[in-house]
């Protein structure tokens, strides 16, 4: 009876403890955590009017590979810009004049910061800082930027069906009257200056 339960206690135990694994990889995962390394890295710095929904431990990306993690967000208070801090992996070397740009990784993903490489033989050191960035696209002006030219298209639409005398071929009476030579002046005024 007691190897019985010596049995049962061991696979419940084992049952706990997997499922404490997953619940632990699972919060890893969540929390963009689970691709922790303890590679040499440096510090670059970055500034962007936009950083949409950019959050630490996004990743850094270039040609698609992760070369990289955001490691703090902060506000420049005399540029008004969001101040990001990025850790590269130190086996990853990129040109001085490398672009970066905050990309989103499908329609609603996770947004990242995507690297640009640059031609400069100069490479980045801890501490530089990256000049050319692109801030992130925000759906809501895009589209609002949309509806607000829809809108002007329809209102343009609407003021020449409404214009009065149009012609047929689309242009106005007025242009077409102004195309055409105007009439010759009467003779009566010269005949009766002879007389």
């Amino acid at each position: 009876m007691t190897m019985k339960k010596n049995a049962l206690d061991f696979w419940v135990g084992l049952f706990v403890v997997l499922g404490f694994i997953a619940l632990l990889f699972l919060a890893l995962k969540a929390g963009n955590m689970s691709s922790l390394s303890f590679q040499r890295t440096y510090a670059v710095k970055l500034k962007f009017d936009n950083i949409g929904g950019l959050k630490p431990r996004a990743p850094v990306k270039s040609a698609g590979v992760t070369v990289g993690r955001v490691a703090s967000i902060g506000f420049d208070s005399n540029t008004y810009q969001a101040l990001v801090t990025i850790n590269l992996d130190q086996q990853y070397q990129f040109p001085k004049d490398t672009s970066a740009k905050i990309l989103t990784s499908g329609l609603l993903g996770e947004q990242y910061i995507g690297l640009e490489p640059g031609g400069d033989s100069e490479m980045l050191k801890d501490g530089d800082t990256i000049s050319m960035t692109q801030s992130a696209i925000v759906l809501e002006n895009l589209i609002g930027q949309f509806l607000y030219s829809k809108a002007a298209d329809s209102g343009a639409a609407k003021a020449s069906n409404g214009a009065p005398n149009s012609a047929p071929n689309g242009a106005s009476t007025d242009a077409a009257s102004a195309a055409a030579p105007a009439p010759a002046p009467a003779q009566a005024p010269a005949a009766s200056a002879a007389q």
